[in-house]
């Protein structure tokens, strides 16, 4: 059940799991780790920004969409999700457990690292 820490929503691994099954397009779904975590293990799919670049790129997101951050353990996709309400970004998620508490399939390797967060918006 969401619920909110800090003025950030939270969703636990069941409504990530039903929005990502769903293939819903909304929240946009976006991992934060660095790049040898997300090699390790990501939900397939999912883009890689690792946090440390969101500051660069901030601005090319859209005020009317909503993104959900993912991390290790919902830490810095917390942070993440309170610097995008800081910028203006209102409709922002927090991962709450983040990778710890995902028990669906994973893939490994450098799937889907984000180049351009105009792809973030590619039907």
């Amino acid at each position: 059940m969401a619920y909110e820490l800090e003025g950030i929503r939270q969703l636990d691994v069941d409504e990530l799991k039903e929005q990502y099954n769903n293939g819903k397009k909304t929240p946009i779904m976006i991992d934060i780790r660095e790049p040898g975590e997300y090699e390790e293990r990501h939900i397939p799919g999912v883009p890689l920004l690792p946090m440390n670049q969101v500051p660069e790129v901030i601005d090319q997101f859209k005020k009317d969409e909503s993104y959900v951050f993912i991390c290790r353990s919902g830490s810095r996709s917390q942070h993440t999700a309170q610097y995008f309400q800081d910028n203006g970004i209102e409709n922002v998620y927090n991962f709450a457990g983040g990778m710890l508490a995902w028990d669906e399939e994973t893939n490994s390797g450098m799937e889907n690292p984000l180049k351009d967060v105009n792809d973030l918006y590619k039907k």
